[in-house]
C-alpha cells in the first residue's frame, strides 16, 4: 500500500506555482520565452500593454503533427489595486516573465514521464490578463488593458502559423485559472480545426464552485462579480449560459460544463486547496481564526471543520457526475487536498503517482484521450485515499 504523501510549500505564490517548478526529474526540459511581435498592432496585449508570450517545444516522430496547448494559470484580479499590482508581475506583464522555464508532467519531453503525449509539439500560453484570457477592455485612468480574449485568438494564430493547422489530434489544457480558461474556450478551440481532427480538453483544477464560505457568505462570488464587471468579462461569456442566468454566475464553471460541445476531461482535488484558502476560509470570513490552521494544513481540522469541507467535496461531486454523464467526457476526481496536478510530475506520473481505480492520472488522461476506455473515476470521501499527494502550506 502507498502512504499518504504531504508537501510543505511555503505562502500562497508558492502553492500556485507549484504545478510549474516542483517534484521534477531533477533534468526538465528547459523552453525559452517566444514573444508574440504581432499581437499589439491587433490589441492583444498584457495588463501593462505589453505583448503577450508563450513558450514551445516542437514535436516529433509520431508526435509530429499532434499538438497540446497548455495556458497557464494563477488567479485573477478583480478591481483597481489588485489590477495595478498584478502589472508589475510575470502575470500582468511580459517584461516579468520568466525568460525559460521546465517543461514537466503533461508537457514533459520524456516517455518514462510522459508516455502518451511526450513528443507532440507542446506549447505553454502565458497568462497576464487577470480574467481567464476573457477580458475586454481598457481603463485610460489607470493604463489597464483587459485584452484576454484578444490574446487568445493571437496565442491561437501563432500556433497556427507554427503548423497546429494541419495538427491531425490536439489536446487544450490548463490548470487553475489556466483550467477555468479551458472550459471557456473549448469549443472556440475545437472550431478552429476541421472535422477530422481530434480535439479535447483537459481542465485541470479549474472547478469552482460557487460556493457559501463558513461565515455564510459569498466570498468568491463577490471575488468573481469583480472580475466579471472591473475586466469586461460579460461579453466574452457563453450565450448558452448568459440567456438563462447572471454574468457573474458564468463565470463558474459548474454553470459552464454542462454546455460544452467539445469533449473535456475534468481532473480536480475534492478538497481543492486553493478554494478551501480562498473561497471557503478566507480570512475576512473567519475574523476569530478558527480556521487559522485547518485552512492552511487538513491535519489541524476538527471533526466539524472536516464536515464542512465533506459538504464542499459533495457539491463538487454533484458537478463532475453531471459531466460525466456523457460517454464523450472523463473525470478524475480524487479526495486529496490539493491544486493542480497535471504539471507536477510526482502527480502527474511517476512511481508513487495517486492513482483510481489503479491508473495514474496519465493513464487515466491517456486512456480518455485515445478512446481506449471510459474514465469515469470519482474517489470516496477523505480519508480513504492513501496515494493522495496533500499540500500543506
Amino acid at each position: 500500500m502507498k502512504s499518504t504523501k504531504a508537501f510543505w510549500i511555503f505562502g500562497l505564490v508558492g502553492l500556485l506555482g507549484l504545478v510549474r517548478w516542483v517534484h521534477g526529474d531533477g533534468n526538465p526540459l528547459m523552453v525559452p520565452l517566444t514573444v508574440i511581435q504581432s499581437a499589439p498592432s491587433k490589441g492583444a496585449v498584457c495588463l501593462d500593454g505589453s505583448a503577450p508570450a508563450y513558450h514551445f517545444s516542437p514535436g516529433y516522430g509520431s508526435g509530429i503533427n499532434n499538438w497540446i496547448i497548455d495556458i497557464e494559470g494563477g488567479g485573477w484580479c478583480n478591481n483597481k489595486r489588485t489590477c495595478d499590482f498584478r502589472k508589475t508581475t510575470r502575470h500582468g506583464s511580459s517584461k516579468y516573465m520568466e525568460r525559460q522555464i521546465p517543461f514537466n508532467g503533461l508537457l514533459s519531453n520524456k516517455p518514462e514521464e510522459n508516455p502518451d503525449f511526450y513528443n507532440w509539439n507542446r506549447a505553454r500560453i502565458r497568462y497576464c490578463d487577470g480574467a481567464s484570457f476573457a477580458s475586454e477592455g481598457y481603463d485610460q485612468a489607470s493604463g489597464l488593458y483587459f485584452r484576454g480574449q484578444r490574446i487568445w485568438s493571437a496565442a491561437m494564430e501563432e500556433m497556427m502559423s507554427k503548423g497546429m493547422r494541419s495538427a491531425n489530434q490536439v489536446l487544450l489544457s490548463g490548470c487553475s485559472a489556466g483550467g477555468l480558461a479551458t472550459i471557456l474556450h473549448c469549443d472556440q478551440f475545437r472550431a478552429l480545426f476541421p472535422g477530422n481532427t481530434k480535439v479535447k480538453c483537459l481542465a485541470d483544477a479549474g472547478l469552482f464552485l460557487d460556493a457559501t464560505d463558513v461565515s455564510g457568505g459569498q466570498s468568491i462570488r463577490s471575488f468573481f462579480q469583480g472580475v466579471v464587471d472591473m475586466l469586461g468579462v460579460a461579453k466574452n461569456l457563453p450565450g448558452t449560459c448568459t440567456s438563462r442566468m447572471d454574468t457573474t454566475s458564468c463565470f463558474f464553471p459548474e454553470n459552464l460544463v454542462g454546455n460544452v460541445q467539445t469533449p473535456i476531461f475534468l481532473l480536480n482535488a475534492a478538497y481543492d486547496v486553493w478554494q478551501i484558502q480562498e473561497s471557503l476560509a478566507p480570512g475576512k470570513a473567519d475574523p476569530n481564526g478558527a480556521w487559522k490552521y485547518c485552512r492552511l494544513n487538513y491535519t489541524t481540522c476538527t471533526p466539524g471543520q472536516i464536515q464542512f469541507l465533506q459538504g464542499f467535496r459533495n457539491k463538487m461531486v454533484n458537478v463532475v457526475q453531471g459531466v460525466s454523464g456523457s460517454g464523450k467526457n472523463g473525470v478524475f476526481l480524487n479526495s486529496c487536498f490539493a491544486h493542480c496536478q497535471s504539471g507536477l510530475q510526482e502527480t502527474w506520473f511517476s512511481n508513487n503517482s495517486p492513482t483510481l481505480g489503479n491508473k495514474a492520472i496519465a493513464k487515466s488522461v491517456g486512456d480518455w484521450y485515445f478512446d481506449r476506455a471510459e474514465v469515469k473515476a470519482i474517489d470516496c470521501a477523505y480519508p480513504c485515499d492513501n496515494t493522495c499527494h496533500h499540500v500543506v502550506i
